[in-house]
């Protein structure tokens, strides 16, 4: 069992926002605060210096907004950290860009402070913070999406039944929602999608979301 603190860092370019955050982090046995930065280039250069766990994103920055941070850090990052995104919009564009882009999920930034700190533990984890139903109403708000159905060849590996449960969980279905629909038990859909999500290279059901609007499979 690994009892190292999960690593945190925070990029903000509010100072008086970043102390509290750090002071919050830092109260935990079980987190280590391991650096800030004040704009998304600094973000990207303090994820490649520090190697953290978690990185808390704002995403409305100057130099570098969010968004293009989180891309550049997931796909430069051979072991990319987990990205909680901090906004003050709930379901807005930019936090379903952000979730596009790579992030794990999003909090509002007057979120309860021990909200936060269960949202990092819960991404360090590799889960989502944000329920699948609500990327699909998130990601809605994002235009960005083929008309017509594009059918990568990876999603053709998958048989019959994982693309039914696919297509269910892209709507948002939980777990016991697709087991009741499909007369199936609820460990029977999770080893399905456990075999989708290897199958077509996702973390989570919010990467299988954004998949499903890429592709124009979300219908």
């Amino acid at each position: 069992m690994n009892d190292s603190p999960i690593r945190v860092a925070l990029v903000d370019d509010q100072q008086l926002f970043r102390a509290g955050i750090r002071m919050l982090v830092s109260s935990q046995a079980d987190l280590e605060f391991v650096g800030e930065a004040g704009n998304g280039r600094e973000g990207v250069e303090l994820a490649a210096a520090t190697s953290p766990d978690v990185i808390l994103m704002d995403i409305r920055m100057p130099v570098l907004d969010g968004i293009s941070a989180t891309t550049e850090i997931v796909t430069a990052m051979a072991s990319p950290p987990k990205i909680l995104v901090l906004t003050t919009f709930d379901l807005d564009e930019s936090a379903a860009r952000a979730i596009k882009a790579g992030a794990s999920g999003f909090v509002l930034k007057d979120a309860d402070p021990e909200f936060l700190l269960a949202a990092i533990r819960t991404v360090h984890a590799g889960n989502s913070v944000i329920a699948a139903s609500a990327t699909t109403a998130l990601l809605g708000h994002y235009t960005d999406t083929p008309a017509e159905p594009v059918i990568p060849e990876r999603f053709t590996r998958l048989t019959s039944r994982e693309q039914e449960i696919f297509r269910l969980a892209a709507t948002g279905m939980s777990n016991s929602e697709i087991a009741a629909s499909e007369y199936l038990s609820e460990a029977t859909v999770k080893t399905h999608l456990s075999r989708i999500f290897t199958k077509l290279d996702l973390r989570d059901r919010v990467q299988l979301v954004v998949f499903a609007f890429e592709h124009g499979l979300a219908r």
